[in-house]
């Protein structure tokens, strides 16, 4: 019974029966959003009026279709394609291996028959013929009259670093999901933070006791003023604040400080600084965010008199360093740099925007096994590309029999044989 299990389990159609219930699952997790509040699944799939007549936000979060990747049937699902895979290593491909590394010597003519490629040669040299076939780097292994050689055997790993590679990856993705995080933090400028607004976690996440600092952030723009790249410099701190390292990162440029990467994700600003000329006292305006088809636009109010009856409107589309200014029915007036006064309608100086930096932070302990599985795989795709090429021959007095048979890329054997004989 366990023997039969096995071959169950290693069986060519088990996998990929398998494999299409897992990139189903997949397909699943993709259409649904993922680690979203229960409000969010109520809004979208309300009971009422189900998705597809059957999704409804109770059937999500009972099978776990809200976070599909985490749920235990789906890392099953995972954990039996590797034993498939690594079943199907054990008993079908090392073995075919073992027998392809072994002399395979035909002792009668009966069995060229069988062969695509064969053919009779009638007072041949012998000798010339198993130069010729050692020219094109085959293994030759010879018994009195009988002959056999091959050449391509690596084309017969191909088969099992496949497997293997495919098993790291599905290893690395095991591990990350159980053992990972993801955060998601914005934080002002000259700010310190603490990990906490995370996004999803595994199982066994521990989630670090990391505090950093963000000591500056700042934008470069192409001369068509649109933004270019923004950077964020950030400074990790020990227990009691004291830096221990700083570095700069922006867009496709993340950092690493004890397997924890930061990805520099977004920005946005947060408030104005200004300056009545007649208290000389810096007051923050909030900053409200409305965004278009375009670009990000930033509003403020700023009243000019006690009652708050009347005001202007600033408006901050980046951090080139100035802002628009509107009366209360919406008339420009015109744009006031930093440092700079303004005086028609209320004596007040533009001191500064706080600006705020999206951060990604995240662990994923199964990086480095996806990512040797993904190189393992390179290295198979290139290895399956060669050959596995076999030739046999009996000299039976002055007649030789010979044939050959091939994995792949028939025709060139065709050809090579031909010339071998010819």
């Amino acid at each position: 019974m366990r023997q039969q299990f096995f071959r169950v389990i290693a069986d060519l159609r088990f996998s990929i029966g398998l494999l299409l219930i897992i990139a189903f699952s997949s397909i699943i997790g993709t259409v649904i959003e993922q680690n979203q509040s229960i409000e969010t699944y109520k809004l979208l799939y309300p009971l009422n009026n189900p998705c597809f007549s059957f999704l409804s936000w109770d059937i999500i979060l009972k099978f776990g279709f809200d976070h599909i990747y985490k749920t235990w049937w789906f890392l099953f699902l995972i954990a039996l394609f590797g034993l498939s895979l690594s079943t199907c290593t054990a008993i079908q491909q090392i073995p075919e291996l073992k027998v392809a590394r072994r002399c395979q010597f035909f002792r009668t003519d009966k069995p060229f028959n069988k062969l695509k490629i064969f053919t009779r040669l009638k007072l041949a040299n012998i000798n010339k013929l198993i130069f010729k076939i050692k020219g094109n780097q085959y293994s030759i292994f010879q018994q009195k009259n009988l002959i056999y050689s091959y050449k391509g055997l690596i084309g017969k790993f191909a088969p099992i670093v496949v497997h293997f590679s495919m098993i790291l990856i599905l290893l690395g993705s095991i591990i990350g999901s159980l053992n990972g995080f993801n955060a998601q933090e914005i934080i002002p400028k000259t700010e310190m933070f603490h990990i906490q607004n995370i996004l999803n976690s595994g199982q066994f996440t521990s989630i670090p006791k990391t505090s950093a600092r963000i000591n500056d952030f700042w934008i470069t723009y192409r001369p068509e003023k649109t933004v270019n790249q923004f950077y964020s410099n950030i400074s990790i701190l020990d227990g009691i604040g004291n830096e221990i390292v700083q570095k700069t990162l922006y867009v496709n440029l993340p950092t690493t400080y004890n397997h924890i990467t930061f990805y520099q994700t977004d920005w946005t600003l947060l408030a104005v600084r200004l300056k009545k000329n007649t208290s000389n006292f810096i007051t923050q305006y909030p900053l409200i965010n409305f965004i278009d088809d375009k670009s990000k636009i930033w509003i403020s109010w700023v009243p000019v008199n006690s009652q708050m009856n009347d005001g202007l409107s600033l408006l901050v589309e980046n951090l080139q360093g100035y802002c628009s200014i509107y009366d209360k029915s919406g008339l420009f007036i015109g744009n006031i740099e930093l440092n700079e006064g303004f005086n028609e309608i209320s004596p007040l100086t533009f001191v500064d925007v706080i600006s705020c930096t999206g951060l990604q932070i995240k662990i994923d302990p199964g990086l480095p096994l996806i990512y040797s599985g993904f190189a393992f795989l390179m290295v198979s795709t290139l290895t399956s590309y060669i050959t596995y090429s076999q030739i046999w021959i009996i000299q039976d007095n002055k007649i030789i029999y010979i044939g050959g048979t091939t994995s792949r890329a028939k025709y060139e054997f065709e050809i090579e044989f031909f010339k071998l004989t010819r």
